[in-house]
């Protein structure tokens, strides 16, 4: 919900040339990480946004498990410079903003 994504924006973030990820604690019992994932126009056409989005979704389901914050909401927003960065990259990178949140 749109609430959900404006409430992380007070997070804390961690920009990356591929992305930007926010990440706010939801002080609740739970201890589910949300993910979030957003590209705006900007980025290019549907079609790249699409693929941004599900290299996002692939990216987090390999690195949140381990690495992110348990009871968090975490949100992708894509940048220009993302589609065309490998997958290795962009997994060393949301690695690298994961551990710098935590910090």
């Amino acid at each position: 919900m749109r609430k959900d994504y404006l409430a992380a924006n007070a997070g804390r973030r961690a920009p990356m040339p591929g992305f930007v990820l926010l990440v706010r604690d939801r002080a609740d019992e739970s201890a589910d990480m949300r993910i979030g994932i957003t590209v705006s126009k900007k980025v290019g056409n549907a079609v790249i946004r699409n693929r941004m989005k599900r290299r996002f979704r692939a990216l987090a389901r390999e690195v949140l498990p381990e690495a992110g914050v348990p009871g968090a909401d975490h949100v992708l927003i894509g940048r220009n410079g993302g589609i065309e960065r490998n997958h290795a990259t962009l997994k060393a990178e949301l690695a690298k903003a994961l551990a710098k949140v935590q910090r």
